[in-house]
């Protein structure tokens, strides 16, 4: 076999190299370097690599200032934690909304008039909640079953314990008692049904136009509806005091009940052939109004008896659901009392 030189290839006992702490070992010989620093401080590619040092070195302040990590105490972070929560809370107005057990248990053995309860399955096994709740059901109360994290973010981390609830602004009463009170002083009245419309401003200002337009009442489904909350109110500018209101668990069944008490079942749809200004008819009626982009749903175009449009001249082709409610009533009502 081939004996290799100790001086082709030093190693470790070689005198030409000396221990380096970092790297090894380096060599001694200093002729050598001197050379290699000549050539590399001779070169242009050096160049460029010392002119971008010099950059990178005028840079060196700005670069950290801008990569320097800002760090906050558990102090500082929780106090803008709770800032933001009740940022959230302020933009969502809770001033309608209860929680808790007990409060809640006490407003719905109360007369106060509620919206909307939403809770979670726990609830149903006590006794006491679970009567009440049913009965609330019964009268149109929309009760919402969820779960305690969906609960949890509804009220945005509050100490909800299972239930939540949220106030009416009215009272409602039942359809049959709506019927009752609007025959009392007048022989054909006309109330209202509204059918999908979730917009609380639409609904809002359809209250206002039914009372400006001595409408008896509005019906208004447990489901697909804006309920009685504050924004309704503040848009209805009063009227809501001063117009009946009936929350029905199912619009279909109750317009049946209309219809088996003398009422004729008026629908606004837009591609009706009868124009509600040729419409003549003088009798107690329920006018059904939709939503603007869905309209009156086909089961309910069923149990219409007449459906009506609302003659349109220039080119847009719909209105506003309130619009058309404030038309219809205006035209309707001048019928039926001329």
């Amino acid at each position: 076999m081939k004996n290799f030189s100790k001086n082709k290839f030093p190693g470790k006992n070689s005198k030409n190299f000396k221990k380096n702490s970092d790297f090894g070992y380096h060599s001694n010989d200093a002729n050598r370097f001197e050379k290699n620093e000549r050539f590399l401080n001779n070169s242009p590619k050096n160049n460029n690599v010392e002119n971008l040092k010099k950059k990178d070195t005028n840079n060196n302040f700005s670069s950290q200032k801008r990569n320097k990590p800002i760090f906050k105490s558990n102090k500082e972070f929780s106090n803008k934690k709770y800032e933001f929560h009740q940022e959230l809370i302020n933009k969502r107005n809770f001033d309608d909304w209860i929680w808790g057990k007990h409060s809640v248990y006490e407003v719905l053995k109360g007369e106060r008039p509620i919206n909307r309860i939403w809770c979670t399955t726990d609830i149903f096994s006590s006794d006491k909640f679970y009567i009440l709740l049913k009965e609330l059901k019964s009268k149109g109360v929309l009760i919402e079953e969820v779960s305690w994290n969906r609960l949890s973010q509804l009220t945005y981390g509050a100490s909800h314990q299972g239930v939540a609830l949220q106030l009416a602004c009215s009272k409602t009463i039942s359809i049959e008692q709506l019927i009752n009170f609007s025959k009392r002083n007048c022989a054909n009245p006309i109330l209202l049904a509204l059918d999908g419309i979730t917009d609380p401003h639409n609904v809002g200002a359809i209250i206002r136009s039914a009372e400006a337009f001595d409408c008896k009442g509005i019906i208004i489904p447990q489901r697909r509806s804006a309920g009685l909350t504050g924004t309704v109110a503040k848009v209805a500018a009063g009227a809501l005091e001063h117009l009946q209101v009936s929350r029905v668990v199912n619009l279909n069944r109750s317009l049946e009940v209309l219809k088996q008490n003398g009422f004729l079942v008026v629908g606004l749809y837009g591609d009706s052939q009868l124009s509600i200004s040729n419409f003549l008819e003088k009798a107690p009626m329920v006018v059904v109004v939709g939503s603007e982009d869905k309209g009156i749903s086909l089961l309910t175009q069923k149990k219409c008896d007449f459906l009506l449009s609302i003659p349109l001249k220039g080119k847009t082709s719909s209105l506003n659901a309130s619009v058309a409610a404030a038309i219809s009533l205006f035209q309707l009502t001048s019928n039926n009392h001329s």
